[in-house]
């Protein structure tokens, strides 16, 4: 039989070592040799011995998730094997976390991340309840972090006396040891007159850079979350 689709490009080769790699744009390839963990839902193949089970974020995590609609529901995938991953057709990107790092992300995301990584569900400071959610995740330690996104991300630095406002519903994450806060960029004359659109979003500042992506959340999206 051939085909194109059969180029070597779209061929899935054996891994050499653990850990994750970018199979393509669009997935993630994981060898697993022990754990590691990912978002539900988001597995798309696999072959080995591997069991996926549901990952609790415990008794805080659960009630923030709850009032806020925010949040990273997880899987852990144990065993020997290989594993795929995606979300949507999505963007992938991979991001290697070192000791003293911690970057702030939205749950949204997430797609998969190595066992070493430690993420917390934090309130975003100083953004209210914002269209973006209350809460975001904080991953520090050392690791790889796989991220999706709608679309070609824009990488933004932010730097002392040059803040950064991004509208909520568009921000991928951000330098955790930024400041945060709203920023109101509407005129009460604007608001009264049926208003632009773009009321509030949130302010960054300090030294970092903040990640955003060229679309806005869509409310069936936010309702699928």
């Amino acid at each position: 039989m051939k085909s194109d689709l059969f180029s070597v490009d779209n061929l899935a080769q054996q891994a050499t070592a653990p850990g994750m790699t970018l199979q393509n744009a669009k997935s993630v390839k994981y060898a697993v040799n022990g754990e590691m963990h990912a978002r539900q839902g988001s597995m798309i193949a696999f072959r080995g011995d591997l069991q996926f089970e549901r990952k609790g974020q415990g008794i805080g995590g659960m009630l923030k998730r709850a009032v806020t609609g925010e949040g990273l529901p997880l899987m852990a995938v144990r065993g020997q094997g290989e594993a795929w991953f995606a979300h949507e057709a999505q963007n992938c990107f991979i991001v290697e976390i070192e000791q003293g790092d911690a970057l702030t992300v939205n749950g949204r995301n997430v797609l998969c991340f190595d066992p070493t990584l430690s993420y917390e569900i934090k309130t975003v400071k100083g953004a209210g309840m914002t269209g973006g959610g209350l809460f975001n995740s904080v991953f520090t330690g050392y690791g790889k972090l796989a991220l999706v996104c709608e679309g070609a991300p824009i990488v933004i630095p932010v730097a002392p006396h040059a803040p950064v406002c991004v509208d909520t519903d568009a921000v991928v994450g951000w330098s955790a040891h930024l400041n945060t806060s709203l920023h109101r960029s509407q005129s009460v004359g604007s608001m009264i007159r049926g208003g632009s659109g773009e009321a509030v979003q949130l302010r960054l500042d300090g030294e970092g850079f903040v990640v955003v992506r060229p679309s806005e959340v869509t409310p069936q999206k936010t309702s699928a979350n």
